[in-house]
């Protein structure tokens, strides 16, 4: 009487997706963190997020009061106007340490002067960033329904970096 042992079975499951499978998760997950780098939700602040106070005036009553702006609810959109390679890259970081709502860097079109754009609300926020990346006052201005950068016209700031930003940062 011959005994044969019975033949090792692998632990584990043998099923392997298709690449197509492989494929559609991987953008499906792409697609998502793109979507909420670039989503906001209006009135939930972060809790312990920066803010800062910025006097702002009134000019019906000529009085002066204060404004609390939230960091971390301003969506900023760093366009490279230049041709150094990363500059919106350090900049983006840069603005992050901060406390700022940054979105992926971009290109934009060439600049011969860093430009800080605002949409309507923003101004006093567009002047602290231009003070805090050390850029004049006269460097921010409004858009005025602009689109300087492709699918930034709904940001709240756009930071176009110019050569003078090469040469601080």
């Amino acid at each position: 009487m011959s005994t044969t042992p019975p033949e090792p079975t692998a632990p584990g499951s043998h099923y392997q997706p298709s690449i197509g499978v492989v494929l559609v998760i991987l953008v499906a997950f792409v697609a998502g963190a793109f979507l909420m780098l670039r989503s906001t939700k209006p009135g939930h602040p972060v809790a312990g997020s920066p803010t800062t106070t910025v006097p702002t005036s009134s000019k019906s009553h000529g009085s002066t009061s204060t404004t609390v702006v939230e960091k971390s609810q301003v969506r900023v959109q760093v366009a490279n106007g230049t041709t150094v390679t990363g500059l919106a890259r350090s900049f983006t970081q840069q603005l992050l340490t901060y406390g700022w709502d940054t979105l992926p860097q971009a290109n934009g079109p060439h600049v011969s002067s860093t430009i800080i754009y605002f949409n309507p609300g923003f101004a006093s926020a567009a002047s602290m960033i231009a003070a805090e990346l050390k850029f004049p006052p006269s460097s921010v201005r409004p858009l005025n329904g602009g689109s300087p950068v492709a699918g930034a016209a709904s940001d709240d700031v756009i930071v176009i970096l110019g050569p003078n930003a090469a040469v601080a940062g």
